[in-house]
Formats: structure tokens, sequence, C-alpha cells
């Protein structure tokens, strides 16, 4: 028998070489083995991914397409090539032991090196090149790929210390005879093409990579061993190791939810579940979106109400039929509205899927949600058509599962020096991507969103960009960075759906459902004067909501409605009348509750509203949520988010309260002749002072709002360079245009410069991307890895400290022991995010009990301790947790 054709054939050195300790074989499992499995797994889970995947793969790296598969398996398997030094083999003493017996020496300056990444990556590039007679600077970039699968590049200096020192010649010899029997089971075959590899197709090897090593290296998918003698045959048995294994993780084969071609209004008539027409929008976006070739950028510009959701569901259908996607990302602004638009996609799969198919809830807050709950109790045998795999779910995975609805951050992460960015990259590349509400962001956020859009063209996705209010300069942005020229895109007037793809760039104007004309009128900022004017508002009846800037005047506000309400003095306001507070500073759990109650009182669907009731709230209220109020009160804000706060009103046709036959809007602040102080109301530390400044210096004069036609011109007017008019006080006008302005263009150009500097350039050389890029969560030369800006915040777990332990709700736990699932799952639900900087010092100072630092979904959390009351002093702040008004900080003389 050939001496590299089986284990047992092999030098005694080989054999003895391991990958993973322990087991019930005492050598642990061979290094050539895991090798194998690795590169089983790879091969297997590439023939499930769409064809488009793989003919992706067979340009971008130069390999023959018929076999390219086995080419890219052959590359992966070999990650763990610098496994086989004295420095790693020594780690496992019975290991170390085999190795000895071997005959290979472990001299103590050779065993100084034991990262074995770092040797894959300075020890395989001369042997591989001499093994495929490949180019030596493809070969360099696909090891600089393969050997970052634990999580990150190596720069050019640590490579040259990744080889061991004083290394006997007998360990060179033993890993070429492994590569030589490895190259021999998997005997890739024809021709490479001479391609110059980018830091995309580096990235997308990574990806795969560490992929593939997570899957093979699970022993109950994997049995540690040498299971067949014959090195093919082992390869096979792997193979079919490998399939069973993705099985369990719920990894099934790709297959288009669209087979055949099916008019629009059948399409809409299943995704809305009854039968219907396409709106005007959807009748042309989905004309466009026939006509799209190759992987496609479509911008919907539309008002609420315009089905853009269904819109984005008819187009992750038309493109993947197109083009061979292998799945949709749906991107929101927050982790509630992400679970708004989980239920509409879990029933939009259903409507179409065929085979139970994977569908994850992308963020911190997805342990929490019941629909995700339902779905990890379904197993992969089960007659449902949807489930949620607990192996998909874990940490840095639920992106690679081939559907899911999560927050934008979660993808924006790809784009960031992170751990495993690149394993984000490759479940995001040859997707559907949908970003939502894209006028959401700061310039540093919107800075990264350009940065993912040319990493996704790149990867052959197809991405939806959707918004009710995009600046003009925003919107040339996003173009550009589909490498289109914003000139050569059509103008047309608003609203209107745009498609850039690999032919000319199209646009349609689509013609709106006219809203009733929404009278706007002028309030005071005092919360008095709001409290004064809702309560008036709400005597005869009505839904209203009062959207207000921040947790503290909201928290004011309702407490002042409620006294109201509950004083005799006040006859003229109904003791029926229903009072519901909503905002962020609640735990997670009662934030649930509430956004529920909300939308079960005033959403579109309610089949029942209250006769007289008050929503108060802050921005929670103003994104994605399907809400409709009969009348509404706002503090000033910038004018895409007031124009979205009013388009709450009146979206559906229903009986409406005489009083409030027509929409009408109060904005605080926007009295005439005062621009009201942003500091005081602090409305300028949440926003940008300018263009608070110059919304309200073009919306004074603005007596009525008609939507959707004044939209585009407001946005513009206020985010372009429209001079601002010329009735202005002397003072005022110059705070706007001299140290608003001049605040404005500091601030902007350091978030756009940020935003430069800290994602990875996709034209980057790939040996170089990484080397002024932060590492992880890292504080680097001022740059930090965050997808938004802000104050720094923590996460905090509110518990009641009694004699007897601390409490939460009815169980009482030890802080000092580890903590069963079933508890930590309760202070999980119960988390809230705070950003009180006195606050957030005091908890990355502490130390961490046992119970939350050895629990894995606690130990990024940080324990808030309460009285029996509820009341906490924590780094010198004092706080309230009230169950009706939610996190309450207690301002002391």
């Amino acid at each position: 028998m050939n001496k590299e054709k089986s284990f047992s054939c092999l030098d005694p050195a080989v054999r003895s070489l391991w990958s993973k300790s322990g087991g019930d074989d005492q050598n642990g499992h061979n290094l050539l083995a895991h090798l194998l499995d690795v590169a089983a797994v790879a091969e297997t889970l590439l023939e499930r991914e769409p064809r488009e995947t793989q003919c992706w793969a067979s340009r971008a790296f130069g390999l023959p397409h018929a076999s390219c598969t086995r080419w890219i398996a052959a590359l992966i398997g070999l990650h763990d090539f610098g496994k086989a030094i004295p420095g790693f083999a020594a780690k496992w003493p019975e290991g170390r032991d085999a190795v000895e017996a071997a005959g290979l020496r472990f001299p103590e300056s050779a065993c100084h090196v034991d990262n074995h990444s770092l040797a894959t990556n300075a020890l395989l590039g001369k042997p591989l090149h001499a093994l495929t007679g490949a180019d030596i600077s493809w070969v360099k970039l696909v090891v600089q790929a393969i050997s970052a699968h634990h999580g990150r590049h190596f720069s050019v200096a640590e490579i040259g210390q990744g080889k061991p020192v004083n290394e006997p010649l007998a360990w060179q010899e033993t890993r070429d005879q492994m590569l030589r029997a490895y190259w021999n089971v998997l005997a890739p075959v024809g021709e490479l093409q001479s391609v110059e590899l980018d830091l995309v197709a580096v990235n997308w090897l990574a990806g795969l990579t560490s992929t593939a090593d997570w899957i093979a290296s699970n022993p109950a998918w994997f049995p540690l061993g040498e299971r067949y003698d014959d090195l093919n045959a082992y390869y096979e048995e792997a193979r079919r190791l490998a399939l069973g294994a993705l099985q369990s993780a719920g990894w099934t084969a790709s297959e288009p939810l669209l087979t055949h071609e099916v008019a629009s209004e059948a399409l809409l008539t299943r995704i809305r579940g009854e039968q219907t027409s396409p709106r005007p929008l959807q009748a042309k976006g989905d004309g466009l979106l026939q006509s799209a070739k190759g992987a496609s950028l479509l911008l919907v510009e539309a008002p609420m109400g315009e089905g853009k959701t269904e819109l984005a569901f008819l187009a992750h259908l038309r493109l993947q039929a197109a083009n061979g996607h292998r799945g949709l990302y749906v991107a929101l602004p927050t982790q509630a509205t992400g679970n708004a638009l989980f239920k509409r996609t879990m029933h939009f799969l259903e409507a179409f899927v065929e085979s139970q198919t994977d569908i994850q809830l992308v963020h911190g807050g997805a342990a929490m949600n019941e629909n995700v709950r339902h779905l990890r109790g379904i197993g992969h045998s089960h007659e449902e058509a949807l489930s949620a795999s607990a192996w998909f779910s874990q940490r840095r995975r639920p992106l690679l599962s081939a559907y899911g609805v999560g927050t934008v951050d979660q993808a924006l992460l790809a784009t960031l020096n992170v751990k495993h960015h690149f394993v984000r990259l490759w479940g995001l590349g040859n997707r559907v991507v949908v970003l939502d509400e894209v006028h959401a962001y700061d310039t540093y956020t919107s800075g990264l969103i350009v940065s993912l859009l040319r990493w996704l063209k790149a990867m052959g996705s197809s991405v939806v960009l959707m918004s009710a209010t995009l600046p003009r300069r925003m919107r040339d942005e996003l173009i550009t960075a589909w490498d289109a020229s914003p000139s050569d895109v059509p103008e047309q007037s608003y609203p209107r759906a745009t498609l850039v793809d690999d032919s000319k760039p199209r646009s349609e104007h689509v013609p709106a459902r006219p809203l009733d004309p929404i009278e706007c009128r002028a309030l005071d900022e005092s919360l008095d004067t709001i409290a004064a004017q809702a309560s008036s508002l709400v005597v005869e009846g009505g839904c209203g909501a009062i959207i207000v800037n921040t947790v503290d005047r909201a928290q004011k506000l309702y407490g002042m409605l409620k006294a109201a309400r509950n004083d005799p003095g006040h006859p003229d306001i109904d003791d029926d009348l229903q009072l519901v507070l909503c905002h962020a500073r609640f735990p997670a759990d009662e934030r649930s509750v509430r956004e529920s109650q909300v939308l079960e009182m005033f959403g579109g669907a309610a089949e029942t509203r209250p006769v007289a009731a008050l929503l108060v709230a802050t921005q929670v209220a103003e994104q994605s949520l399907d809400l409709d109020f009969d009348f509404m009160l706002s503090d000033l804000a910038p004018i895409d988010l007031i124009l979205q706060r009013a388009g709450r009103m009146h979206r559906h046709e229903r009986r409406r309260p005489t009083k409030h036959d027509r929409p009408r809007l109060w904005i605080a602040g926007l009295t005439p002749d005062r621009l009201p102080s942003l500091k005081d109301t602090a409305w300028g530390y949440v926003y940008d002072p300018y263009i608070l400044a110059r919304t309200w210096a073009f919306l004074r004069d603005e007596a009525v709002l008609n939507l959707p036609g004044d939209i585009d011109r407001l946005v513009q007017t206020v985010y372009g360079d429209t001079e601002i008019p010329e009735n202005l006080d002397e003072q005022i006008r110059a705070f706007i245009e001299e140290e608003a302005y001049g605040d404005h263009l500091g601030i902007e150009q350091s978030k756009r410069q940020q935003a430069v500097n800290i994602s990875i350039d996709i034209e980057a050389e790939p040996q170089n991307a990484y080397h002024d890029k932060p590492f992880g969560g890292d504080d680097e030369m001022g740059m930090r890895n965050q997808t938004r800006l802000g104050p720094d915040s923590v996460s905090v777990v509110p518990v009641t400290i009694t004699e007897n332990g601390w409490r939460i709700g009815d169980t009482v736990f030890d802080p000092d022991c580890v903590l069963d699932d079933a508890t930590a799952q309760k202070l999980y639900r119960r988390q809230l995010r705070l950003s009180r900087k006195a606050v957030v010092v005091h908890c990355q100072q502490s130390e961490l009990s046992p119970s939350f630092e050895q629990h894995p979904i606690l130990k990024h959390l940080y324990p808030l301790p309460l009285t029996e009351a509820g009341n906490c002093e924590t780094g010198g702040q004092a706080m309230r947790l009230d169950a009706e008004f939610g996190l309450v900080y207690v301002e002391t003389e």
C-alpha cells in the first residue's frame, strides 16, 4: 500500500501529531484527521450553497469552476497546518509523550512559538506554493485567510515571529509528509488562472474557514480518532458526518423561494395573506425589479404606509430568483423595530418555504423574544416551516443563517476589525440585504453603511434601501457606494424608486396615496403647556401621542398628566382616560410588554381602540411601529423626524372622533419669534443644534403639512444649502449661521473621518489592511470599534438585595454561586441600558459577582442593586426603579 494512502502506513511521527486532546482515544484526535474533517465540512457546505456562490468563488480565486468547491475545501482544511510544531505539540502532556515516542524532539528554543495559527501563516506558504504551482503572492494571501480562523488577521511583523527557532529538520519533514498525504486525498484538479486576490476574497475565505472549523471541531458530530485507516475512506466518511452535522446545525440546502414566474398581484397576496392588488409603489418597484440585471441596489424613497416592507419582500423574491442569492437579512435601527419586523418576516417565509428553514433574530436581546424561544424549540425534522437553530444563535454566527432580521449594527460589525468580522461578511455575501429607515443614522453610522454597501456589492449581494425622508447628500453617497454616479440616475420627483444594477440606472416616480392635510401649530416647550394642551384635546375623546426627546421629559410629563387625571380639581379630565408611558429606560421584559400594549391600543390592525387615551413616548414610537393617532404633540426635532412622527396620524381608514376628524400636530418649541433653549430642554444634546435651528426657521411658517408632497421639499431645504428666511431676529440668525453652523461643520467632518478611519477599506492591500485598525473593543489612537457614536453605556440588571440573597421576581439566589440557566435567563430578560456617566464608570470599575461573571449570558451585564422599595445609589447617582415610570434618576442637592 502507498505510504501516504492510509494512517497505518504513515511515518509514526505524522500519525502522532495531534489536533484535539482527550477523549476516549488517549491519542486525542489526529491532526491529519482534523484537517480532513474541516475540508469535508467546507466542501459539503459549499455544495449546499447556491451555484452563484460557487461561481463567485471560482472567479475571485481563479479556480476551475468544475472543481472549485474541492479546491476551496483543500485550501481551508490546511488551516491548522501550524499545529505540527514543537510549541503546540507540547501543550498536551500525553500528546507530547506520544510525539516524542515517535522520534520528534522538543528543543526549548523551538517551543517558544506555540501559536498554531501564526505558525500556519509562517510555515505553509512555501510548501503549498511548491505543491500547487500557484503564484507565490496568491498562496501567501490564501494562507493569510485560512490562518485567521481564530478571529483576526496577523500583521507582517507577527508573521515573522511564527517560525520555531532551532526546530529540528525532522519536524519539517513530518509536515511535508502530512501535507502530501492530505493533498493526495483531496487531489483538486484543473489549472489555476492567474488572478490577484483582493481583500474581499481573502475575507470570504477566512469566514468560510472559521465556519467549517467550528462545525468540524464539535466532537458530537466528529468523534475523535482515526475512524478509517484508508485516508480516502476516512474522507468519504467525514463527508457523511459533515452532511449530518450541517443538518443538525439547521444548515439546509439553499433553494430559491420563487421557482417560476409569478405575477405581482399573486405574490403580494401571498405576502399579505389576503387578496390584494399592488399599490403604486409596489407596481413600479416590481417593474424595475423584473428588469434587473445582476446584483442590484433598489433605493425606495416613499412616505409611511405605502407598502415599502412588502416591496422589500417582493424584491427578495425577484432578486433571489434572478441572481441565486442565498437568503435575506433585514436590518433595522433598533431592537424594538427588529422585533416587530421579525414576526412579519416569519409570516412572509411561511407563505413561501417548502421545507424547514432557519431564521434568526439578530440582536443582543434575541433570547428574550417569545417568537424566537418558540422557534428554538422546534426540531429540524418537525413539520413546521420555520425554526431557529441553536447553533446559528451562538455569538458571531446568526448572520450565517440564510434568513434573519435584526439591527443594522450586527451587519455593520462586518466592516470593523472585531473578532471574526469576516464570518459576518461571509454570511452577508450573495444575499439580499434590506436596510430600513436609512435616514435614521448620524454621519458616522451612515459612513459605516456606505462602507458596508461597498463590501456587499463586491460579494455579489443585492441591497434594498428604504427611507421616507432621505437628504440628497446621503442619497448620493449611497448610490456612489454602489459604484454608480448620482448624475447618471434620472431625476424623478418624490416618491420614487431607483434601481442601480449592471445596466443603466433607472428611476420611477410613484404616485402616493394623498393624506389629509395636517394642521401644524406652535406650542411653548414647557411641560406645563404641553400637558394642558394634551388635556384639552382629549376631553372629547380620541387617541393622542405626545412624543418628546428625552426620557426625563417623558417621565415628568406622564406624572403631570396622571396627577391631573386623578385630581378632583380637574373635572374636565375623565377618570377613564388611559395613559401609557413608553421609553427605553424600562427593563427589557417590561418594555416589550409596553410595546405590545401600544400596538394593541394604537396599531393599524387594532380591532378596538380606547375611547380616550394618551401615549407619552420618546423616539421608540417614531420608527417602524405601525401606529395611528388622532392627534399629536411633539417636541421640536430635525425635520425628517418631525415628518416621521406626523406620519403616525390618520394612516388608516377608520371612524374617527368628531373633534379629531382632521389631523393636527402641535410642535413644542416652534414659537415663531423665539428659538427655544436647546440647552435647558437638553434637545441640543440629543440632536444637532444646527439642524434643529434650521428646522425651526423653515417650519415656523408652515401652517399646513401636505404629505407626502411636502416631505422631499422640506427635507432637502433643511439639510441642503437653502438660505434661511430673511425675517429672522439678527441674534438668532447669527447663532444659526455662525455658531451652530461652525460647530456643525466641525462635528460632521469629524464623524465622517472617524467612519473612514475605523472601517476596513475594501480597496486596501490585504496584508496591510489592518495595521492601523484597533482590534476588538480596544481603544487605539482615539479610535474604537463601535457602530454608533455617543456616550458610553452599560447594560444593567436590577436585582433586589435581601437578607437571604439577591432576588429577581420570586427567585432568590446566592450572588457568590454559579447560577442555573433558568435564573440566568430571568436576569437576562430584565436588562436595561444606562448611559449616565457616574453609573457607567462605577459599573466598569466594579468586580462582577460570580453569579454574573461565571454565566455566559450574564458576564457582559452588571447587577443594579435595589432596596425592597426599588431605590439604588450607584457611583453617587441616586435612582429608583418604578413599575409605572421605569428607571428614574433622582437628582440630589
